[in-house]
């Protein structure tokens, strides 16, 4: 993995391991059922989520799932103020990121409800404002590679120059332009699930050590029981765990720094034998 340092609200934190982030969904239409959280369940499941080893927690408050119901400004701000409002309550000093595309939604979550990071699957394609407003709010920020909307993405996964080679002339694109805009923290995500076939999405899973050799950054892979793993070995979702740690491995092996997980004891064991496995 690339060893990082994030600032998170001016302290400097640096991370030499492969980091654990745990998925907190305050939404009623998550594609895994069993991560959907109530809002008075949220405070214990981060409190569980740290003790079981996540060293940052990730709320969303709006499904990206295909087909999934658009949810309102307005509605998704009461949601993750709400959650916030538990996480921080129960778990004050963790780094939390908000998985949002919107602008004014980052804005509200970092200032209003001390979320520390912006997670923006679509790398600022879904509103033009996002990246000036992550400058602004001088936070780190997740760039996920997407094409489309949640709506249509499934339809755009035509790469002529090849998936990866395609991935990359896109983040990079929008690499240029946060860093351009200010942006100093920047973590990589790939987009697994987001307009990729399910070969392309195991290319990208193979090719992690490329993506992090060549934009030097901590690599951040959520592969965590999607599609890619249910549809080719004919599970359901909530039968994936298995895969998922296989996978999870896969892409510790091949660099990454993050992995964004459902099941954070799992992914925490996991991290562990990869630990052991490199001690020297």
């Amino acid at each position: 993995m690339v060893p990082f340092t994030l600032n998170i609200r001016g302290e400097l934190r640096s991370y030499d391991h492969p980091v654990v982030m745990g998925i907190i969904n305050a939404t009623p239409d998550s594609f895994y059922s069993s991560s959907r959280k109530q809002i008075a369940d949220i405070a214990a499941t981060a409190v569980r989520m740290v003790e079981h080893g996540a060293a940052m927690l990730d709320v969303g408050a709006y499904s990206s799932r295909p087909g999934a119901a658009d949810v309102s400004v307005e509605e998704e701000c009461g949601r993750l103020r709400a959650a916030m409002r538990e996480i921080r309550s129960a778990v004050p000093d963790v780094p939390v990121s908000v998985d949002t595309f919107r602008s004014e939604v980052a804005k509200m979550a970092v200032e209003e409800c001390g979320a520390d990071i912006v997670n923006d699957i679509s790398g600022g394609l879904l509103d033009d404002s996002m990246i000036a407003a992550v400058a602004a709010l001088r936070v780190p920020y997740i760039l996920m590679h997407m094409r489309g909307t949640p709506a249509t993405m499934s339809a755009m996964c035509d790469y002529p120059e090849g998936v990866t080679a395609g991935v990359m002339k896109e983040l990079s694109a929008r690499l240029t332009k946060a860093t351009d805009a200010g942006i100093c923290d920047i973590i990589i995500d790939p987009g697994l699930g987001f307009a990729k076939s399910v070969e392309q999405n195991y290319e990208l899973l193979r090719n992690i050590p490329l993506l992090a050799d060549t934009f030097k950054l901590p690599v951040l892979i959520g592969l965590s029981r999607k599609s890619m793993l249910t549809r080719p070995l004919g599970l359901t979702a909530e039968e994936a765990l298995p895969a998922t740690v296989a996978a999870n491995m896969a892409a510790l092996i091949g660099g990454a720094s993050i992995i964004r997980v459902h099941d954070v004891e799992a992914a925490r064991q996991t991290a562990g034998v990869f630990n052991l496995l490199n001690e020297k």
